[in-house]
This record gives C-alpha cells, structure tokens and sequence, in this order.
C-alpha cells in the first residue's frame, strides 16, 4: 500500500474547493442544464430543500435530504420524450425531481480527517461524491489526523477534545452551526490529486493497465444501425456510457462513438434530444450529413436560445431549422469535395476517447483528466477501433490501491 494513501486525509484534497450550493429538487430542468455546465462529472447532486430553515441539522439529516444525482444524459433523455418535443418550454420548466433517480448512497459526509485510503474504499463500493465539512477547525496538516501508533491508525482521535477545550467565548452558537459549510469531493477530484503523486505510486502508474486488471469487459453497447433512443434502456450504473458499435461477421466490435453524459455535457440539450428521438445510434455520433441525404433529414421546430449552455431562457418563438449534428456540438474539419459517403466529416469532435490494452495507467489517468471524462474506451493493441473494454474511475481507484504481488521467498 503506498504510503500517500496513509499520510493524506480527505481534508488535504478540499483546499480551495469552493462552497457547497446545494441543487433543491424543485428546481427546473432548465436551472439543472446551466448547473450541469459548471459541475464535475457531468452531474449535479440533488437535495430536497429543510422542513424549516435555521434548524440544527445533523449527518443523518442531511444524508436523508439528499435525492441523487442527476447527469446530463438523465435530461436528454426526458428532453426526448414525445410530449417534451412537442412542449419544450413546459419540458424545460419541469422540476428535476420527477427526472432524477432516487439513490442517496451516492454521496457520503465524511469529516475532513477520514484517510484517503478509507475515501477511497468509499467510492470504490459506489460512493460518487464526498461531503466534507468546511467548519471544522484544523489546520489541514496531515499527520496530525492521521496517528499511526504501534501499528494502529487512530483518525483524529483528540478531535472531540480540542473542540471542547475551545473557551465558550469562541464556541460557535447554534445559529453558527446551522449554516456548516460544505464542499463536495468528487471522483474527479480523487483522480487530479493521485495523478499529482505518481511518483510515490510506483511502479503501478506505468504498468499497462492490462496487467492492472483495470480494464472493464463489461461494458454496454448498442449497434450503429439501431435507433439511438435505445441507449437510453442500456445505460449501465457506471460510467453512464453506451458505446456505438458496428459488429463484424466474426463478431468483433468496432466502435464508431458513445452516447453518454460527459459527451452530451454542454451540448445543445434540445437538438441533442430531438436527435436521440428520431435518428439512428450511428447517424447521432457520426454526423447527420455523413450517413443520410438532406431531404431525408426532417426540419425540427426548436426554440431560440441563448446564454452559455445552449438554453432557452423562456419566452423565446420556436422556429423550423434542419437538424444537423452541429447543433449537438459536432463540429466539421474542412474536408475536400472528393471525398466520397466517408465518416471523416464530424469524426474529430465525434470520435470516442480510447486507448490501447497496453496503454499505462498514468497515461488513462491524464487522458481522462485532460477531457475531463469519467471513462476510456480500450481497443486492441493490434487494432484501434476493436473495442474490448472500458476503464473508468471505479477500476482506476481498484488499480492504485491493489496490493503489490508477493514475492517468493
């Protein structure tokens, strides 16, 4: 076990992590779109508002009020429904808690002293977000929570009695302690931090991620010729991401793209959504313009919008426009009149992010980090569009705390 897993503490990852805001449930899908651009993972936590403001509120209580957390394919996904195409604007007013899927094992409050070995246990058993006290007072130095003595870990073990030595006169009130602030700890944010220490992870960061056991092979997938509405009955628990593939006659799978949260992340959720009602998987990753002619493409009726994450801000006409995969973020490279019915035209932007079965895991770890995704797609060594598994954030925690193999005697 690496020693930097023993001698940090959850409070070490939390400096400079802004204040938590929390996300009420009765707010509407188009607040969580303009949310979803600014948060981590794609994804929003949400919270049932208190039953009576100023009250004191303890973990539990908190823990119960918290709903789940709702991602950017979630609200593609209503945004899809008939009835959602048909009213946008009523669609866009509708409030998150008849989107989002209950689960309120996401998330786990953690004081800022919990090792980083135990938060990381946490998500590795499913935990996504971490809520991690900003009142406490300490002094954020590690091993002044982190006791190893006579081979034992005592966490924070003065910490009850240096809160009460505190004189009264500095006490915090009750008031005070109803209005505890909070930061939320993502996965992403786990990732950041271990990247920074590879050098105390060796040798494992640079072992190819085969060795590692890191490579999921069970991942979900739907065919390129299938309706692309059909991913959204596939979506596995984690990563959200279904792979678009087309198969061999051997049965070899090449993937073509994905549909999944962190590529729909600051998409125009409207066009995105009218896509994924109406058009092929393969036509919806690949760019309209490549797989079907014009006149066959319908004119959508769509609101205008604005602002910094492609939403109507109410009141806006709805208006004809053709579909186009421009309109989900698929943008074009200049390609040459010659070129024939090829897939190069929207591939850039379109195109999964993968690596090899032989890649390291360092190398995973800053590709992720770099697009700011929550998983990679793994393909052959020999061949890069065969897919044989996916790695996400889950087998990358698994990969750096495994135990070292023993060695012979």
């Amino acid at each position: 076990m690496a020693s930097v897993f023993l001698y940090h503490v959850v409070g070490d990852l939390t400096v400079a992590k802004p204040e938590l805001v929390e996300f009420a449930e009765t707010e509407t899908v188009e607040s969580a779109i303009r949310a979803i651009g600014e948060s981590a993972e794609s994804g929003i936590p949400v919270w049932r508002r208190r039953s009576q403001k100023g009250m004191i509120e303890n973990s539990e209580m908190r823990q119960q009020r918290f709903v789940g957390i709702l991602n950017s394919l979630d609200i593609v996904a209503f945004l899809a429904r008939d009835w959602c195409l048909d009213f946008q604007e009523k669609a866009l007013k509708t409030p998150v808690s008849e989107i989002v899927v209950p689960n309120n094992s996401l998330l786990k409050e953690v004081d800022p002293a919990t090792r980083l070995i135990d938060a990381l246990e946490m998500m590795k058993q499913g935990v996504k977000r971490l809520l991690v006290s900003q009142s406490v007072p300490w002094k954020g130095v590690s091993k002044k929570f982190s006791i190893l003595y006579n081979g034992k870990w005592l966490n924070n073990i003065n910490s009850s009695n240096n809160v009460s030595s505190i004189p009264s006169a500095n006490q915090p009130s009750s008031s005070t302690f109803s209005r505890t602030k909070f930061c939320c700890l993502s996965r992403e944010d786990v990732i950041r931090f271990l990247i920074g220490c590879l050098g105390a992870l060796a040798p494992i960061p640079l072992s190819p991620i085969s060795s590692l056991d890191a490579i999921n092979p069970l991942f979900s997938f739907i065919e390129a010729s299938m309706p692309a509405i059909e991913a959204t009955r596939k979506l596995p628990y984690d990563p959200s991401a279904v792979a678009v593939v087309e198969t061999s006659p051997d049965g070899e799978r090449k993937i073509i793209g994905e549909i999944s949260a962190c590529k729909l992340w600051r998409s125009d959720y409207l066009a995105a959504a009218y896509a994924l009602a109406n058009l092929s998987s393969g036509q919806f990753v690949m760019g309209v313009e490549d797989n079907v002619a014009s006149r066959s493409v319908p004119e959508m009726a769509v609101q205008s919008t604005d602002g910094d994450n492609n939403v109507s801000n109410g009141g806006g006409c709805n208006r004809l426009r053709r579909f186009s995969s421009r309109s989900i973020g698929f943008f074009s490279n200049a390609v040459s009149p010659s070129v024939g019915a090829g897939r190069s035209m929207y591939r850039a932007r379109s195109a999964p992010m993968t690596c090899k079965v032989t890649s390291s895991l360092a190398a995973v770890m800053a590709q992720m980090l770099s697009h700011r995704a929550s998983h990679v797609w793994v393909t052959e060594g020999e061949n890069d569009d065969i897919l044989v598994g996916v790695v996400g954030y889950v087998d990358i925690l698994y990969a750096v705390t495994r135990q070292p193999p023993a060695t012979a005697s």
